[in-house]
Parts: structure tokens; C-alpha cells; sequence
């Protein structure tokens, strides 16, 4: 049997895109280790939809 492991999928989703009414949503999709990061993750990455950098951060 295999054991289940600590690394587990997440979404990032753009928090600054829900206040403008631009179409679509940008999300990344990356892993964590919930044993070292049980806190929701919070990144800056790159929205193609308002093409600036971001505060995205996790969904669930």
C-alpha cells in the first residue's frame, strides 16, 4: 500500500482581479509540504489579465 504523503496540490488565485471587472481569473497551481507550511501560502506572481505582478494566494 502506498503512503499517503505530505505534499499536496494548491491553487493560487489573483486577489486583485475579483475588484475589477476584467474577464477571467488568474491561478497557478504548485505544491507545499503541509507539515512545514500549514498556513496558506501567499505569493507574487505574474496576471496576464492586468499584466502586472500580483498578490495571489491560496485557495481552497
Amino acid at each position: 500500500m502506498a503512503k499517503r504523503g505530505n505534499r499536496i496540490q494548491v491553487i493560487l488565485e489573483c486577489t486583485e482581479q475579483k475588484d475589477t471587472t476584467v474577464a477571467g481569473m488568474s491561478r497557478y497551481i504548485t505544491t507545499k509540504n503541509r507539515r512545514n507550511t500549514p498556513e496558506r501560502l501567499e505569493f507574487k506572481k505574474y496576471n496576464p489579465f492586468l499584466k502586472k505582478y500580483t498578490v495571489h494566494k491560496e485557495i481552497k
